[in-house]
């Protein structure tokens, strides 16, 4: 009797040879043979063979944790994080995996992707040239952004894998130094759920608890408390301006990311004197700022949170001919607003992707180029798809390791329509 022919249940051990990484932060095996079930692993190596525990069962394919490895890989390493590994902390994907070789992981998922989900061909990827690249810094103390969630004996930690329940840790390794020092893990947080910290680039540190209120049988709502420490608003430094932004609205999470990602779509886009431009998913108006620099002419920003659009229409103030549309971005392209004609369009979406209607929109106006920036390697590629339906290409694909030991990658595509 083979695995396949027994009905598994969560907890289970199995003996796998790992294959492939995937989008997700796991690689992908199956049981009993080529053809069997899938198995979706964390905590492996592409052609080790481990012991894996079911964790979550679907009717077609199943996750697992590698809970021991019988041959490992050369590209395993210690884990810096005491508290990563299975049954641990969720945030950090990769942490076993040799910081060299997670830039191969994350460059082999990328390329999968834009064959298996956005239909191009293997010369077209290779032309592409897609590699992920490091930003400056190491892997560790990079992120300036980090949520502590509060367990029912009010000590702080982080989530597991796929899970509420709290972790508690004695600190985040991959967290910003300026956070790191802080006291969050030491003491007990009896009046609050979870708790924000910021450590911004322009030297801020902030701490925000969050508490739930509500009586029994409500619905309970979380609402910001004052902070215990700094300033609600954090100054940020980027595009050489200096931005103030809400210490809990949206800004990159890697020190170095946004003069990254506004280098290439400044490269990509290659925007001309008088050239029009909208800035969708626009945020503080970190895009549009650096365009309006380079054309001097009509920049809109198009965005729906609250707090980015007072963001951007006061970063944006001193800059002639910007506007801030407070808007769904789907809803004011069926609007036409942004009225007129563009010429360049660069958006930054949420991890869902922009969408097919937002993708038509944005052809239907007919610029000269769009540069997408993607948080999610998955969802740029199902867009890019739709664009090839409507007779657009992407011509050229930058991808940036904006987040070191998890298995995220920002993208930034230059797309152009295809001439006959």
């Amino acid at each position: 009797m083979t695995v396949e022919t027994v009905e598994l249940v969560e907890g289970d051990l199995v003996e796998l040879t790992v294959g492939a990484p995937a989008h997700g932060g796991h690689c992908v095996a199956r049981l009993g043979g080529e053809h069997g079930r899938v198995v979706f692993v964390r905590h492996a190596l592409p052609g080790e063979k481990v012991t894996a525990e079911i964790t979550e069962l679907h009717k077609s394919w199943v996750r697992a944790d590698a809970i021991t490895v019988h041959e490992a890989s050369a590209d395993r390493v210690e884990p810096p994080c005491p508290w990563s590994g299975p049954g641990k902390c969720g945030g950090c994907d990769l942490q076993h995996v040799a910081p060299a070789a997670q830039l191969g992981w994350k460059t082999e998922v990328v390329h999968n992707l834009l064959a298996r989900m956005a239909g191009l061909s293997e010369i077209e990827i290779k032309d592409l040239g897609v590699r992920v690249e490091p930003l400056p810094g190491g892997p560790l103390g990079w992120r300036s952004r980090v949520r502590y969630a509060v367990d029912a004996a009010d000590r702080p930690g982080l989530l597991k894998h796929r899970s509420h329940e709290v972790v508690p840790v004695d600190r985040c390794r991959i967290a910003h130094p300026g956070i790191q020092a802080l006291d969050i893990t030491t003491r007990t947080w009896p009046e609050a759920s979870s708790i924000e910290t910021v450590a911004s680039t322009g030297g801020d540190v902030v701490v925000i608890p969050r508490a739930t209120v509500g009586s029994a049988g409500d619905l309970l709502d979380e609402v910001n408390s004052a902070p215990e420490a700094g300033s609600v608003e954090v100054r940020e430094l980027a595009a050489g301006r200096e931005w103030h932004v809400p210490a809990d609205g949206f800004w990159q999470i890697h020190p170095s990311a946004a003069d990254t990602l506004v280098g290439a779509v400044l490269e990509l886009l290659d925007p001309q004197p008088g050239e029009t431009s909208w800035d969708l998913y626009g945020g503080a108006g970190l895009f549009a700022a650096a365009l309006n620099a380079r054309t001097g002419a009509r920049t809109t920003v198009v965005e729906s949170s609250p707090i980015g659009v007072v963001a951007a229409r006061r970063n944006l103030a001193d800059l002639v001919g910007t506007e801030v549309i407070a808007a769904k971005v789907e809803i004011a392209l069926a609007r036409r607003r942004p009225a007129g004609p563009v010429d360049l369009i660069v958006l930054d979406p949420p991890r869902t992707g922009a969408g097919a209607k937002v993708v038509r929109a944005m052809v239907d106006a007919s610029p000269r180029a769009i540069a997408y920036v993607a948080c999610d390697p998955a969802a740029l590629a199902r867009d890019l798809k739709t664009f090839a339906g409507l007779g657009w290409k992407v011509v050229q694909l930058r991808a940036y390791d904006c987040f070191p030991m998890t298995q995220h990658v920002e993208c930034v595509a230059l797309l152009t329509p295809v001439t006959s």
